[in-house]
């Protein structure tokens, strides 16, 4: 049998379409990507790369924070498979991820793009001013000459550079005949720069090479203070995408092979190992286990998988092997269906108009009239071209939205330091503004007001030898409620008794001998006891009747605090999850919410928030699942924890850093008080122009004066933004 070639992330394309004897060397690393939902600080990235670099055939590994991400290297035989225990034995939860469907983010690049544009902006408009000094101070004639040539020379190619995104923005705008900020800055520019050029050759007093470049210093400055306050956000359709599994193991005639997912067929034969995640859709042709399927439905228990079972992509096989018969490939599976609702979800968001935008309708065309009426009153009162063009370029700069241009991005700085001191990120640019105008809050369970973990309560009614039976049992399983019982047990004092035999029955629970007589730990119907509505797992030692280990779903540091505080603020409150209705309906209980919907499916949260946005509401969505990706894209705006799956963050407006939940309230307020400030320096910027403007239409707007105008409403405005703080 010819040895099947797994080609890895890392390897050239080229060379995985040439034949193997045409390739002088196979290659000595593969490339690796790690999704690591739970990371959160610098300690928790020394960690990860600490133990990946310790593991055998990992040659360097880099974690981003930002992204959650590790990048490994490695020898060509170590798969993704084989480091995700390693992070699990640290702590850490990771997912692997198809470098195939990722692309590389360009949130840094634009980044360092704007930051050099500033700088160059910055470095030519000290020169120039320094220059138009000169000319203030008195230069004439031939010296003030020179000095306006030298300042062309340096603006003209300055302004070609550094003002690239205005001119960008404002023909995106034209293009589709329409205005934003960006096109009266842009012809203030451009105006500034022609008359300036005329005024030069025709050795004129006034030149506006220093007042363009100070405009465009400014709002480069305020480009870059919008962009920074967000996170690299990148497509949550493409991070579901990349959760898809890139490979699977096919059995053909009993041979076990890994083939890449976008090989498989649909009627093929495939082997899910414990731990391992659904590649496709598919039916269980053998095997009995349990399936994991919190990070798409919600729920909180696994369930039960035999024979006949259908099973869907993304879903964690936990205690047996089974193997699948695939029904559904490709863009039929209900993963990719999800990508597909997120795609469509985040299309309807990208609508919204920022009240930037909202004020360049009115302000655009208003300033665009009055320097056409200056031009045209001052040339049909001296018929002096030269002199109505001076002073039309001279209203455009003056009125040019310097102020406007910083009132959003200065604000939401000051917000979202505030609120990323409260352990909130904002990602998005209008996040706040959709923030503050919201009436109604959609929690998810699991995961989000729920610790997502399972909670023993009743370990104080058990005797000590029952409890040392039962932590024998439970220590020998990876079920998520052996788990919590060993914990419990541990910190109890409790030490394992000396079962003999143990072995997990896959689907059902663990069993062994102790003193000879059978001794079980698992399902209500298993071991012979009346199955209950709350969650439990059950022990049975024999002769006695099954006793029953209960156990709840812990709630996460203040999430009564944040339901409390968003009743009191007059907002709607609703619960909507995946999990079953006797669990959502206990936790609404506690919490004191009263619209509740257990048993959702993912598109049943995104036709929630459409009805709630059709009847006028504005929704704020908080979740942290796969089933909850599409309702967080959908909403008005969304929130999700740092702990939440990397697809649901990054569809996420707002990422909440802790584990406490209190700061949703607050980040409410915050908005509502940052709208507010926007909205006052939009209010300063027009009584900036209504001084300014009779000035520049007089004839009086030197470049002298000009210059100090812009500075001093883009200080005020400044000013105004940091009383957030």
């Amino acid at each position: 049998m010819t040895a099947q070639i797994r080609p890895s992330a890392a390897a050239c394309p080229g060379c995985l379409a040439v034949p193997r004897d045409a390739v002088d060397e196979a290659p000595t690393s593969s490339r690796l990507a790690l999704s690591l939902p739970g990371i959160h600080c610098q300690a928790c990235i020394s960690a990860v790369e600490r133990g990946l670099n310790a593991t055998p055939g990992v040659t360097s590994a880099r974690v981003n924070l930002t992204l959650k991400r590790a990048m490994i290297e490695a020898e060509p035989d170590v798969r993704a498979a084989d480091l995700i225990p390693v992070l699990g034995d640290l702590g850490y939860e990771a997912h692997e991820l198809d470098l195939g469907t990722l692309t590389a983010t360009q949130g840094d690049k634009a980044g360092r793009d704007l930051l050099m544009r500033l700088a160059v902006a910055g470095f030519a408009s000290m020169n120039v001013m320094l220059l138009s000094v000169s000319v203030w101070a008195g230069a004439t004639d031939a010296t003030r000459d020179m000095f306006h040539w030298i300042s062309a020379a340096i603006t003209l190619p300055t302004i070609a550079f550094s003002a690239q995104p205005f001119f960008k923005s404002a023909w995106s705008a034209l293009r589709v005949r329409r205005l934003n900020m960006d096109v009266p800055i842009v012809l203030a520019l451009v105006l500034a720069l022609v008359t300036s050029l005329w005024e030069t050759t025709l050795s004129g007093e006034h030149a506006y090479f220093d007042a363009a470049l100070t405009l465009t210093f400014f709002l480069l400055a305020g480009r870059y203070l919008d962009f920074r306050t967000r996170a690299v956000a990148r497509s949550a359709a493409e991070e579901l995408a990349a959760l898809e599994v890139p490979r699977a193991i096919r059995l053909s005639d009993g041979v076990e092979s890994e083939v890449s997912v976008g090989e498989l067929s649909i009627g093929d034969l495939i082997l899910v190992r414990p731990g391992g995640r659904m590649p496709v859709d598919g039916e269980v042709v053998s095997g009995q286990s349990e399936l994991d399927r919190s990070l798409l439905t919600g729920e909180t228990l696994p369930v039960f998988a035999e024979q006949g079972q259908g099973v869907s992509a993304g879903e964690v096989n936990l205690t047996g092997p089974l193997t699948i018969r695939v029904t559904t490939v490709g863009e039929d599976t209900s993963l990719h269906r999800m990508g597909d609702l997120v795609a469509i979800a985040e299309s309807g968001r990208s609508r919204y108009t920022s009240l930037a935008d909202n004020a360049a309708k009115l302000y655009a065309p208003g300033v665009h009239i009055l320097s056409a009426l200056s031009f045209a009153g001052w040339y049909l009162y001296s018929w002096d071209l030269r002199t109505a063009l001076n002073i039309a370029a001279a209203v455009l700069i003056i009125t040019c939205p310097c102020a406007l241009g910083l009132a959003v991005p200065a604000v939401t700085t000051a917000a979202s330091g505030r609120l990323f001191r409260k352990g909130m990120l904002i990602k998005h640019a209008t996040a706040l503004e959709r923030l503050a105008q919201v009436d109604t809050v959609v929690f998810d369970k699991t995961g989000t007001l729920t610790a997502g973990t399972p909670q023993l309560t009743n370990l104080a009614d058990f005797k000590r030898a029952d409890l040392e039976i039962a932590l024998a049992l439970a220590e020998a399983s990876a079920h998520p409620l052996s788990k919590s019982l060993a914990q419990a047990a541990g910190e109890a004092g409790i030490t394992a008794a000396a079962v003999s035999d143990i072995h997990e029955v896959p689907g059902y629970g663990t069993e062994g001998s102790f003193r000879g007589s059978r001794v079980r730990l698992g399902r209500a119907a298993w071991v012979g006891a009346q199955q209950s509505d709350v969650t439990a797992a059950w022990l049975d030692i024999g002769d006695e009747y099954p006793q029953g280990f209960m156990f709840t779903d812990a709630l996460r540091p203040g999430a009564e605090a944040a339901v409390q505080a968003l009743l009191g603020a007059g907002k709607q409150v609703q619960l909507v999850s995946g999990d079953s209705k006797g669990a959502v309906q206990i936790l609404a209980a506690r919490l004191g919410i009263t619209n509740w919907v257990g048993e959702a499916l993912p598109e049943d949260k995104v036709e929630r928030i459409k009805v709630l946005s059709e009847q006028g509401h504005k929704v704020l969505m908080v979740g942290d699942g796969l089933n909850d990706t599409a309702a967080l894209a959908a909403a008005h705006v969304s929130i999700s924890p740092a702990s939440a799956l990397d697809a649901a963050r990054v569809a996420s407006d707002i990422v909440l850093l802790g584990q406490d939940l209190t700061p949703i309230a607050e980040a409410c307020d915050v908005a509502h008080r940052a709208t507010k400030r926007i909205r006052e320096n939009f209010r300063l910027a027009t009584l900036y122009n209504v001084i300014a403007v009779p000035l520049a239409v007089a004839g009086l707007a030197t470049p002298l004066i000009a210059a100090l105008a812009m500075s001093t409403s883009s200080i005020t405005v400044s000013l105004n933004a940091l009383r957030l703080r």
